[in-house]
């Protein structure tokens, strides 16, 4: 609640978690997918390296990060990631998203 308690409306609050994900997220790390998603490619299990945020404009509703994809970049959802090789700082904060996503708190 403490990255979000300044913030009035949902804009407010989605901006409140991107700053805080882009703060404390170092870039590439390693995660696995730990849920299935009908708007992502990934299957349970699957590992990938996450290279960055995805833009701003794409996390108005929730928070998407940049993977590797076929040479290219693709934004999945971060609720379907669990990190498996990342600094602490990282770590915390990805499942600091989690607790709140699991949770069902919306923006």
């Amino acid at each position: 609640m403490e990255i979000i308690v300044d913030c009035y409306g949902e804009e407010e609050r989605a901006m409140g978690w991107y700053c805080y994900l882009q703060d404390k997220l170092t870039f590439p790390f390693l995660a696995r997918c730990i849920a299935r998603r009908a708007t992502s490619p990934l299957k349970v299990g699957d590992e990938v390296d996450v290279l960055g945020m995805a833009p701003d404009e794409e996390c108005e509703r929730e928070m998407f990060v940049v993977m590797r994809w076929e040479g290219e970049g693709l934004a999945v959802p971060l609720s379907q990631l669990e990190v498996i090789h990342a600094s602490d700082e990282a770590e915390e904060a990805v499942n600091d998203w989690l607790y709140w996503s699991v949770r069902g708190y919306r923006f």
